[in-house]
């Protein structure tokens, strides 16, 4: 199964929106990248199904423009004006080459949905590798109102007991993709993250 990440060259502020091929061709968020449109068309023909992590203005800002492009079917978690399916945790749907589990990973924010498959991860902004706060592990802000850390480290807690061995690559709404490797695996990222996250320090500290 491949996956693009179809907003690499965005020039402004975004979430990584990824594309899968394979035989159920689908997007994981949309995205605020003006054009992402037409990188899709240098992809694929068609898009059967749109899969929403959450609902942030980075991950959906580009949702209409694509839902009008290529209609998909949209799945998420939270209501939405055009919304075909309602996902509910431990739901399952077909993605690319691979079946799904959608793991309820709120904290960061409300309606926060991970994608856990037999070899990839697809965490939001739950969990990532990398940003301006941590490297090879870190964790989706929850400073502002709405967020709990609290929750957030639950949701972690719960994305580990969701998470096959056989997944070897995470790609998460912000920063580099992660491949396992001999010395590392995605499960070592989740725990470094989860225990900085569990030290209930700001993450972006003043200054």
């Amino acid at each position: 199964m491949d996956v693009v990440n179809v907003t690499a060259d965005a020039e402004e502020f975004t979430c990584n929106a990824y594309f899968l091929d394979g035989e159920v061709p689908a997007l994981v968020d949309a995205g605020t990248m003006p054009g992402v449109v037409d990188v899709l068309r240098e992809h694929t023909d068609e898009l059967d199904r749109l899969v929403l992590t959450h609902q942030h203005h980075d991950h959906v800002g580009e949702l209409d423009a694509v839902l009008d492009a290529f209609d998909p079917e949209l799945y998420a978690y939270a209501d939405h004006p055009r919304r075909d399916h309602a996902l509910e945790p431990d739901d399952e749907v077909d993605l690319g080459d691979e079946t799904f589990e959608a793991v309820y990973t709120p904290g960061h924010a409300g309606d926060h949905l991970s994608f856990v498959g037999q070899s990839a991860l697809f965490s939001g902004d739950v969990v990532v590798y990398n940003d301006a706060a941590f490297e090879d592990g870190s964790f989706g802000r929850t400073d502002m109102p709405g967020q709990s850390r609290e929750r957030l480290v639950e949701s972690l807690y719960d994305l580990l007991e969701h998470l096959p061995d056989t997944v070897t690559s995470m790609y998460p709404g912000h920063g580099d993709q992660f491949h396992a490797s001999d010395d590392e695996s995605v499960r070592d990222v989740i725990d470094r993250a989860l225990s900085r996250a569990e030290r209930r320090e700001p993450k972006y500290p003043e200054g």
